[in-house]
């Protein structure tokens, strides 16, 4: 075997405390005031304005550029690959957002042209997407259900639903949400917060997909098996769902049913024959033009006639024109929009940073923002619904050899010729087919339960969020679910930061690395290295310093009260002396010299303690920020170990965390930055070094000729003096 070959280092250098680090580094103490930020970035120049303008409408960066020879085909192939799977899922996830299919077909246009033109990503696929879709169907069913269009019919003697006026008001509900998500994105894109994703964990968005998944599968049993259920809204509405149709299975329509399975079981085949066949074939085959062979069989069975089978219906030719949603809406469906809006980019923004990440290019997070939102309010006023990206597209368009947007924007045009003349040939495609593409396009989302096993290897924190995440979203629906999901994940870091992991640290033999003395069990000699792993704030700020007093063993609430007793038996024993010394007065006697001083050094033992420490190091390298608390924390820390004679000094201070510290009041005439040091070691050779004892005798001296020295552990000569004489008189 191979030796390996170690590498080596000396440093050899002066002991540096945050002072010196200044000092050499020649820090600048005056940074840019907020009215020079403002002026600078209001400043307008060339560059500026020009990197600015590519910034907001990205194509005009790479569409002048766009390699024609190298892009076209791929582009070309994957456009049209994709354009044919818009086609059925469009009007699938129409029926999921409970409008009428057409409109499926119109968001899987105006959309995707929109983000050609603003979008960075190249490869995700925009348009319709089941969760987005369900989301809105949830909105649109609650604020228009059924049973608010039922009249009575007097011809078939029962009550019937005006579909026309109820569809009329359901895309009116939809395009109004739509539009305001959209709004909501621009505004969170204009004002840089596309951080706002990192609150998405990607167990959070797994859990929460795979929970949206099965509200999409619940929500298409009633096309699978041709039954009629009551639509209910709010809590726990899919329990009641799953009830409602197990109580109507006995009323199953044979025919949709048999149509179901037949689609299903087809397309699972052509599905693993594309997988089969994928080496071999130049692209997939697109398994959604199945649909044409259900239509044709349809149309000539007359499945709807004959068996009872619900199809597609009316499906209008050309497009929408242009009108402003219902302002009236608008408040009914702010919350809704607002977790449109952050759901639809927390997917779109995920899977655009996986594919930019493998192909090296970057994805602008505020600009997404931008073309999302500019997709969602521009298409609800030519009646679309909110849209994002579609994991099973997009792998379609990579795999097909799409690599730039222009792929995107020919499925659009797939999808404009399909709504201009050829989609009334569609209208007799049976519902049950479309939820069977449905069921399909979610096996992968279903194979996301594989993620609890290994989250319990790799992280249980991590597999408690993707549980909760998935029964809060089953429970409460994706709207209030995905909220709750994010307080549950927000909890489970504040829970983290409270129950930090303490250690004492120790010296790794002749090296300059610190590391907990549970592994490597070699403390340094009279110094305590103190360590959490998080961060100090008001939260934990309480048990950061029980958990110091508990590893080093020292209950300092106690010592000082000890040393409050000893204050005042040394004051009782200054007032004997002092009337000692008036009686000798009187006798005109020489006072004794050291008692007329008045010194007393206290002691309850001849020999210093050994097992405490002479000086405390505190390791705040994980500390990435410091509140008033935290502040006062450290301060109460130095002050309170300073009156027991151990020295507190801090270590690896991140320059944010010094300048809280300076800002708070930390530093003073008494307390400055000699007390902080860059580095572990750099702390240790100080305590250890000649200057620290120094500084030690200069105070023990000024104590003990000040009459206030209590430390039983000095060792100072005339302390030692002192002591012996007190022992003597007492």
């Amino acid at each position: 075997m191979e030796e390996r070959r170690r590498v080596t280092y000396k440093v050899n250098r002066n002991v540096l405390d945050e002072g010196d680090l200044d000092e050499m580094g020649e820090k600048s103490l005056t940074k840019p005031s907020l009215l020079d930020k403002i002026k600078d970035s209001a400043s307008c120049t060339g560059p500026k304005v020009k990197n600015c303008m590519l910034g907001t409408f990205p194509v005009a960066s790479w569409l002048p550029r766009y390699a024609f020879r190298e892009n076209a085909l791929g582009d070309l192939v994957s456009g049209i690959s994709v354009g044919i799977m818009q086609l059925p899922q469009g009007m699938a996830y129409a029926l999921l957002a409970s409008v009428p299919p057409v409109f499926g077909l119109y968001s899987s246009f105006y959309p995707v042209l929109i983000y050609f033109i603003f979008g960075t990503s190249k490869h995700i696929s925009i348009g319709t997407y089941a969760v987005m879709s369900v989301m809105i169907g949830g909105v649109v069913d609650r604020l228009a259900p059924d049973s608010d269009f039922e009249f009575w019919n007097n011809v078939t003697n029962n009550s019937d639903i005006d579909f026309a006026s109820r569809d009329q008001e359901r895309v009116r509900i939809a395009v109004a949400v739509t539009f305001i998500s959209g709004l909501f994105q621009i505004l969170l894109g204009l004002v840089q917060f596309g951080f706002v994703v990192t609150y998405l964990s990607e167990p959070l968005v797994r859990g929460y997909t795979t929970g949206a998944a099965i509200h999409v599968i619940v929500s298409q049993l009633k096309y699978a098996f041709g039954l009629h259920p009551k639509r209910y809204s709010g809590p726990i509405s899919l329990i009641y769902t799953v009830v409602e149709i197990c109580y109507l299975l006995p009323k199953t329509n044979i025919g949709t049913l048999v149509v179901s399975i037949v689609s299903i079981v087809a397309l699972i085949l052509a599905k693993e024959l594309n997988a089969f066949l994928s080496k071999k074939l130049p692209v997939p085959l697109p398994m959604e033009l199945l649909v044409i062979i259900a239509t044709v069989v349809s149309w000539q069975v007359n499945l709807e006639e004959r068996y009872g089978v619900d199809v597609v219906g009316t499906i209008p030719s050309g497009l929408q024109p242009p009108a402003l949603p219902a302002m009236s809406l608008f408040g009914q469906v702010v919350g809704d929009a607002f977790a449109l809006a952050v759901v639809g980019y927390g997917i779109a923004i995920s899977l655009g940073r996986i594919f930019a990440l493998k192909y090296g290019y970057k994805v602008d997070s505020n600009q997404e923002l931008i073309a999302l939102g500019l997709s969602n309010s521009i298409g609800g006023i030519f009646q679309c619904f909110a849209i994002s990206c579609s994991m099973s597209r997009s792998l379609v368009q990579e795999s097909t050899g799409g690599k730039t947007q222009v792929a995107g924007a020919l499925s659009a045009v797939i999808i404009l010729f399909i709504t201009l003349w050829i989609g009334s040939l569609f209208e007799d495609l049976p519902k049950a087919g479309l939820a069977a593409i449905i069921f399909v396009n979610l096996h992968g989302m279903m194979k996301q339960f594989l993620d609890i096993p290994a989250l319990w290897k790799s992280n249980k924190i991590d597999m408690l969020v993707w549980v909760a995440t998935f029964i809060l979203t089953l429970l409460l629906n994706p709207d209030l679910g995905l909220a709750a999901a994010i307080a549950f994940s927000m909890l489970t870091v504040i829970f983290r930061t409270q129950l930090p992991k303490y250690s004492l640290l120790g010296q790794v033999a002749s090296t300059d690395i610190y590391k907990p003395v549970e592994d490597y069990d070699k403390q340094v000699p009279g110094i305590l290295i103190f360590r959490s792993s998080a961060t100090l704030y008001f939260a934990n700020a309480e048990m950061y310093q029980e958990a110091l007093g508990e590893k080093s063993g020292l209950d300092i609430t106690k010592m000082l009260s000890i040393k409050k007793k000893l204050e005042a038996k040394r004051k009782r024993h200054e007032k004997k002396l002092a009337k000692k010394a008036k009686k000798e007065l009187k006798k005109n006697k020489e006072p004794n010299s050291e008692h007329q001083k008045g010194i007393a050094v206290i002691d309850v033992d001849n020999d210093p303690d050994p097992s405490l420490p002479r000086a405390i190091i505190l390791d705040l390298s994980p500390v990435n920020f410091l509140d008033t608390v935290g502040v006062k924390t450290i301060k109460s820390i130095r002050r309170d170990y300073g009156e027991i004679d151990i020295e507190v000094i801090l270590a690896c201070c991140q320059s944010g965390v010094v300048e809280s510290l300076q800002a708070g009041g930390f530093f003073s005439s008494n307390v400055t930055k000699s007390c902080l040091f860059n580095s572990i070691h750099d702390a240790v050779l100080y305590c250890q070094s000649e200057k620290s004892k120094s500084r030690c005798d200069e105070e023990c001296e000024q104590e003990v000729r000040a009459g206030i020295h209590v430390d039983r552990r000095c060792v100072h000569p005339e302390a030692k003096r002192v002591r012996k004489e007190n022992r003597n008189d007492f």
